[in-house]
């Protein structure tokens, strides 16, 4: 029997941090929440790490550093910039061959990069294969602000769509035609949302807090490291009439410590492993405690949550302008020194309009909509559908 064939996106991703994963499944999300009874199917892959075993390697040292050696990320940042791995032939032919076999054998019609060292690959492949003017290549930055990764940039990308006008002046001094950028916003889960204080006391309750008091969401981020543990021992240390939660991502270690930490605490502390249902943690929070990570951030302002910015190693270039944004906004403040948390919860939780400004300042500082807007400017670029003996299937994979 002939049935409709089903259009097939494709998207490429890595889970160096966590902000590029969330990316792919926001708009993974998007398609199925904006597009119902549509049948699209949606793929998403780790192709840093799948491509081959020195890449994997390298994503590895990635990770660590983001976890033990925060401050090394400047030069990391740096050495990236300047010798563009992105490009190198040594990676290419060590990666083309996941990469044709991926094509050959799933056959998108339209492929999104949510990663900065993805696209020079792919559009490579693409034109290997003859297919460069068959399927467009479309990258989501995922960078909000100005001073991102050059690798970014790629001159065989069929569109880009960037959160800001600050996201769009960048890829134009990079040297990515203007007619090719639209703003769109980030690509923030459709689950991060403001609850309602209803909803809020509810998820402390189920958190076993107290559903009435002051609630801080210390988040370490998917890595699970940098400075947030260092703040994190202050904090516990202080006189406070809150309560805590603490998110060790995917570091069982740190874990481990924060428990024996939140033994010894002044308050009430829930210690969380890694979670799929940060938007929970959120909802739950009256503040998160937070390095700036462009996803999170934007994560977060979704859910109308005040942030302190961890700032105690100067932010990545690409994070810097987020750090700026939530201040000059007044959504946030930029913690400098681990020993100011306990002043600055202090004052949060005995100035009510100090923290209902705070609050207030979250609203309008993202594009709305802006997955939605996302997933029909990819969606838009799909050529219309052929006949094929094909199911309608909704896939969402983690790998190939």
């Amino acid at each position: 029997m002939i049935r409709q064939k089903i259009p097939k996106i494709l998207i490429i991703s890595s889970d160096t941090g966590g902000g590029h994963r969330s990316a792919a499944a926001a708009i993974v999300a998007g398609v199925q929440k904006f597009f119902l009874g549509r049948s699209y199917a949606v793929r998403v892959v780790r192709a840093i790490e799948e491509s081959h075993a020195i890449t994997e390697k390298l994503v590895g040292v990635y990770n660590w550093v983001l976890r033990h050696r925060q401050h090394w990320m400047k030069y990391l940042f740096w050495a990236i910039n300047r010798f563009r791995p992105e490009t190198r032939e040594f990676f290419y032919t060590r990666t083309i061959g996941y990469l044709t076999d991926l094509f050959e054998r799933w056959c998108p019609h339209v492929v999104v990069s949510v990663h900065p060292l993805t696209q020079h690959a792919i559009a490579r492949v693409l034109k290997e294969l003859k297919l460069a003017d068959k399927i467009p290549l479309v990258t989501v930055v995922t960078d909000p602000c100005y001073g991102f990764w050059r690798g970014w940039a790629c001159d065989d990308v069929s569109l880009y769509l960037v959160a800001s006008a600050e996201a769009r002046q960048q890829l134009i001094d990079y040297g990515v035609a203007p007619e090719r950028i639209k703003v769109s916003g980030m690509p923030v889960h459709p689950k991060f949302e403001f609850p309602g204080e209803q909803a809020a006391q509810a998820a402390r309750e189920a958190l076993g807090l107290d559903p009435q008091k002051f609630t801080v969401f210390v988040n370490a981020g998917w890595a699970g490291g940098g400075n947030i543990p260092l703040i994190f021992r202050e904090l516990i240390r202080g006189e406070l009439d809150v309560q805590a939660i603490f998110l060790a991502g995917k570091n069982e270690e740190l874990r481990v410590q924060a428990e024996r930490l939140a033994a010894t605490a002044n308050f009430p502390v829930k210690v969380i492993g890694y979670s799929e249902h940060v938007e929970q943690l959120m909802g739950a929070a009256n503040v998160m405690i937070s390095k700036l990570g462009g996803l999170t951030t934007f994560e977060a302002l979704a859910c109308r949550l005040p942030i302190i910015a961890d700032t105690i190693t100067p932010p990545m270039p690409q994070e810097a302008g987020a750090a700026s944004l939530i201040v000059k906004r007044g959504a946030g403040i930029l913690l400098n020194h681990a020993t100011d948390i306990v002043p600055v919860i202090r004052r949060m939780v005995e100035d009510s309009k100090h923290y209902a400004a705070m609050r207030a300042a979250t609203v309008g500082l993202a594009i709305p909509n802006s997955t939605r807007r996302i997933v029909e400017e990819i969606t838009a670029l799909i050529p219309s559908p052929v006949m094929a003996l094909e199911e309608p299937v909704l896939l969402d994979a983690r790998s190939a």
